[in-house]
């Protein structure tokens, strides 16, 4: 599949080999969490987590333990913005209570990652885009250094009285992110809400995680998985994942350059007058799948347990 099908139109930048900050709310829909464990076994160029959403840092501190299980103490976590809401959190005992408060400066943190590197950065948003506005506007110069993939947003969303949710969370952020950053690809809810990428309770994917062994990361995402089910949906559509894909350049999806704009409440439509965007379409969601399972039963860097936290 190419990236844009026609001929002569901008293509999304390429950036293979470029750090790659993923910005997420974790803990919520284990979509994130999905996304998280391919990242830190398939992406060695994974630099930074930051987190978004948060709940008194539970979130940060659910991903230092998951990183740890998954072989990967050299990426830091940072904790992100608060927004005060207290729903969407499906990690109850699965952080043990000796993994500690992260630092809390996204500013500083993909500052210094953007000094380091130099050159472009691959920001995976994966969450509500308050992180990234903050970033943008306190941080003009690094618009040029940041290449955006975001999920988010959606042109037919499947309740047309709201905003897809992570631009519904955070609207004013959503609207200052989209138009700070330099064309953002857009991986949009109308490809990712689907059943076709949809891990359910019994799959074969539930089965394998609920039958690993205690104190290993495939178990805490079991745990996870389990929380979610009983507790919110019963499913989970791998929107997240699919989204990483995009941003590392795999052919699972295209993109079209297209011009939107947000309405009061963040609802998306095509606007010959609006922002610059890459949209995604035409997914290939059977080579998806094949990726995310292989990348799944891909080694630890290091082989990595702990004794599994126990419940509150």
């Amino acid at each position: 599949m190419s990236q844009v099908r026609d001929a002569g139109r901008p293509d999304p930048p390429r950036l293979a080999g470029q750090p790659v900050v993923i910005d997420t709310d974790i803990g919520g829909d284990p979509d994130d969490a999905v996304a998280f464990a391919v990242a830190a076994l398939c992406v060695p160029d994974l630099a930074l987590v930051l987190t978004a959403d948060e709940h008194d840092g539970q979130r940060a501190r659910f991903a230092r333990h998951f990183l740890d299980l998954l072989g990967r103490p050299d990426v830091p976590v940072v904790s992100g913005r608060d927004l005060g809401n207290d729903r969407y959190l499906a990690i109850d005992g699965l952080t043990p209570a000796d993994v500690p408060a992260q630092p809390d400066d996204v500013i500083a943190a993909v500052t210094a990652t953007a000094e380091a590197t130099g050159g472009p950065i691959r920001w995976v948003g994966l969450a509500p885009m308050s992180n990234l506005a903050d970033l943008l506007t306190t941080r003009p110069p690094l618009t040029d250094q940041m290449h955006v993939t975001q999920m988010g947003g959606a042109l037919n969303y499947r309740d047309p009285s709201r905003a897809e949710h992570n631009v519904r969370l955070d609207v004013a952020a959503a609207k200052a992110a989209i138009a700070g950053a330099a064309r953002p690809r857009l991986v949009i809810s109308d490809v990712t809400f689907t059943p076709d990428i949809e891990i359910t309770p019994g799959s074969p994917v539930h089965r394998h995680l609920d039958a690993a062994e205690p104190g290993t990361w495939q178990a805490l995402l079991g745990d996870h998985l389990d929380q979610w089910f009983a507790g919110f949906h019963p499913g989970t559509m791998q929107h997240d994942p699919l989204t990483l894909s995009a941003a590392l350049d795999l052919p699972f999806l295209d993109f079209e350059l297209e011009h939107i704009a947000l309405d009061d409440i963040g609802r998306m439509h095509k606007d010959p007058d609006g922002i610059e965007v890459f949209l995604a379409h035409n997914p290939d969601y059977p080579a998806f799948w094949r990726w995310l399972l292989t990348c799944l039963d891909t080694p630890t860097p290091a082989a990595h347990t702990v004794e599994p936290a126990r419940p509150r």
